[in-house]
């Protein structure tokens, strides 16, 4: 939803949907995403869903499929970004790609291969502690190696400070020695511009969102696509609000403080939370008398002591399914009494949210930050939707954006 959200913003019409047989819905956009909950799947179950996605797209012969995934390169050794770059490869028949998770805004960069949060090594920052993927190997070429059976290499620095010119030469030089896949550098925005200008023609880019904002000014540059149109505003949503926060990062937390100064917060404890009926049962029985007061939220989120304790209980991967389907669950019972505004944190919550909801097709509103999609469904009963990063966002979004989906006017 970000990456559409900073297509919208460039001025470029761009539909979203999460079942591929809803591309052939849309007319003559210049931009289609297709969203879908893949990062921590089975591998084989990923590439299948994705197969579909990029049959879809590819049927509307399209000029280049882009891969999102995120700016800490969110992975296991099993996959799942080496196995969903191996299907696109095959089917959009690129000799090579590249692989650019850097958002140097973000403090997200990349150099000689290897990833850092600010001035830290992935492997010594807090996604070291993720339940899903923990990032203990910042050398994003080995990483990416063990995920694939293509031979790895590295754009470094220098390559990409000369040019887009310099930069292709040598990947053309490296791609006759039999490497297929560049982990790219990136400190700075100038950066993503010589990548940008470098990958714009390519039949398949991988990377974080933050690079496809440098896309839309060489696709009018080269009359690729129309004049720049103004973002829409999306439509006002009333009803209730709720924020369902599954995301374990600190700044989620941070965030979760923030609204409960001024917002009650049900804090959901995995560890009692066998029984998924009940507790969801519970949950709307404490929100019903509050939510005609205000918004109100509900979180699964956790210290990382806490969080170990429920993986050793459920295990890691049973431990998110577990909170996935409380507040998946939540979000459909909620929707059922009332509630048409949902700000939710964490990528893998959203999606989980998204499928319960039965949403298919949504329409994005223009870039509201770092790590931050905004959406409303073209129903009759419309519903709001803030899907964020666990990570990202201002220590106030969940109330502040509650209170836009009222107002959509005031964000500008």
């Amino acid at each position: 939803m970000e990456t559409a959200a900073m297509l919208v913003a460039a001025g470029i019409e761009c539909g979203f949907v999460t079942d591929p047989a809803l591309v052939g819905s849309y007319g003559d956009v210049p931009a289609i995403v297709i969203a879908q909950k893949t990062r921590v799947i089975p591998a084989s179950e990923a590439v299948s869903m994705t197969e579909k996605a990029a049959r879809a797209l590819l049927a509307r012969d399209i000029r280049q499929i882009f891969f999102k995934y995120c700016a800490t390169f969110d992975s296991t050794d099993q996959g799942n970004i080496g196995p969903v770059a191996d299907l696109l490869m095959q089917l959009t028949g690129a000799e090579y790609t590249a692989f650019c998770p850097a958002s140097p805004a973000l403090r997200r960069t990349v150099y000689n291969g290897h990833l850092f949060l600010g001035t830290e090594l992935i492997s010594d920052s807090p996604k070291r502690h993720d339940p899903l993927t923990p990032m203990t190997d910042p050398d994003l070429v080995r990483v990416l190696q063990r995920q694939t059976r293509a031979k790895v290499g590295l754009l470094a620095h220098a390559l990409v400070s000369a040019g887009a010119e310099a930069a292709g030469r040598a990947i053309a030089e490296a791609a006759a020695r039999g490497i297929r896949y560049f982990i790219t550098d990136a400190i700075y925005d100038r950066d993503l511009d010589t990548l940008a200008a470098l990958t714009c023609d390519w039949k398949l880019m991988t990377g974080n969102a933050t690079i496809v904002q440098h896309y839309p000014d060489i696709w009018r540059a080269r009359g690729l696509i129309g004049a720049t149109r103004r973002p829409p505003c999306l439509r006002a949503v009333g009803g209730g609000g709720v924020v369902l926060a599954g995301s374990c990062a600190e700044r989620t937390l941070e965030q979760l403080a923030e609204f409960e100064k001024s917002h009650p917060v049900l804090r959901i404890d995995l560890l009692n939370a066998g029984d998924v009926a009940a507790t969801v049962g519970d949950a709307l029985d404490w929100a019903r008398p509050r939510l005609h007061r205000g918004p109100v939220g509900f979180a699964t989120s956790g210290a990382p002591e806490a969080v170990k304790m429920a993986q050793e209980r459920y295990g890691r991967e049973g431990a998110a399914q577990l909170a996935e389907a409380i507040l998946g669950r939540l979000a459909v019972s909620l929707r059922s009494v009332g509630v048409r505004r949902f700000v939710v944190a964490g990528g893998e919550t959203s999606g989980a949210i998204v499928e319960h909801l039965g949403i298919r097709r949504l329409r994005v509103g223009p870039y509201g930050g770092p790590g931050i999609g905004t959406a409303v469904t073209e129903d009759e009963d419309p519903v709001a939707l803030c899907l964020k990063s666990g990570k990202l966002g201002p220590v106030d979004l969940f109330a502040t954006t509650l209170d836009v989906m009222l107002d959509p006017g005031r964000a500008n």
